[in-house]
């Protein structure tokens, strides 16, 4: 692996460049929030070819200089851009997952000649969803518990509302707040409410409204794809959303909405399953 810092005004953006070079493009894996060794577990599986990673503005080894603490697809997607620039190999095959899934759409719509075949894993998008006003509130009480109580409180809630089956309906929001020790999380608080998870930062991207028109005008194979274990929460509902205005079924991956993610993640899914349905989808 060598490791790149690529200046911009705005952001020194840090990426990794794992693997030979070979006949295949190279595969770009977007997160968000998580940064890029988050995909240590599945680059592992992908051993023969040029894996791209990188740590998105202001996460992780990418430091924002533009004043700002708000994550914007669009903005994302124009960092993508930059780094597929670099690299210099012509267009490239991209893997984006949850909020990466959204940077992904993004960028396809906006820099089609980009990518080749683009695997969106799980995009959280709320206004692709039937009942899109209750999932703002359910999101909204993420944040309100962050606000109140701090990370443990936070993320229980979060735990709460990504696992929630079904629509948001009156009965998951007569529910008690959840309680962080169900979860073994922590019910201290550090003072701290800059997580781009749990606080609205990243609003932008749940937000967004992917461009159909854009989309479907591009060169670019675009697959939505959902986990196995996701069907009725509510990213498996937003992938399966998304896919259908895109006219398409979505594509079942093996796990869960983190289903790449090895074992020392504390959430492990099946990555080496995963990279198989990921290397046939690419083949």
């Amino acid at each position: 692996m060598t490791t790149h810092i690529l200046e911009t005004p705005e952001a020194d953006l840090a990426y990794d460049v794992h693997g030979p070079a070979g006949e295949n493009p190279p595969l770009v894996m977007i997160g968000h929030p998580m940064a890029a060794d988050g995909f240590g577990a599945l680059v592992s599986y992908v051993p023969d070819r040029t894996v791209v990673t990188y740590d998105p503005r202001g996460i992780g080894r990418s430091i924002r200089k533009d004043g700002r603490a708000d994550h914007d697809p669009t903005v994302q997607a124009r960092d993508v851009h930059a780094i597929i620039g670099a690299l210099g190999a012509g267009p490239v095959e991209v893997f984006g997952s949850s909020g990466g899934a959204v940077t992904a759409l993004a960028l396809v719509a906006a820099y089609p000649r980009d990518v080749t075949t683009l695997v969106a894993h799980e995009p959280p998008l709320v206004p692709v969803v039937p009942d899109a006003e209750a999932a703002e509130r359910a999101r909204a009480g993420v944040r309100d518990a962050y606000e109140a109580k701090g990370f443990g409180a936070g993320m229980a809630a979060f735990i709460a509302m990504t696992s929630w089956q079904g629509e948001f309906t009156d009965d998951y929001f007569a529910q008690p707040p959840a309680d962080p020790a169900q979860f073994g999380l922590p019910d201290s608080d550090d003072g701290t409410r800059d997580d781009p998870l749990l606080s609205d930062r990243s609003w932008a991207l749940s937000s967004y409204r992917p461009d159909i028109e854009a989309l479907a005008a591009a060169p670019t194979r675009v697959v939505i794809a959902v986990g196995q274990e996701s069907a009725g929460v509510f990213t498996g509902r937003a992938g399966a959303a998304t896919a259908a205005l895109l006219g398409q079924q979505p594509t079942v991956f093996p796990s869960h909405h983190s289903g790449f993610l090895g074992g020392e993640s504390g959430y492990a899914g099946q990555p080496e399953a995963f990279a198989r349905r990921l290397r046939e989808i690419l083949s």
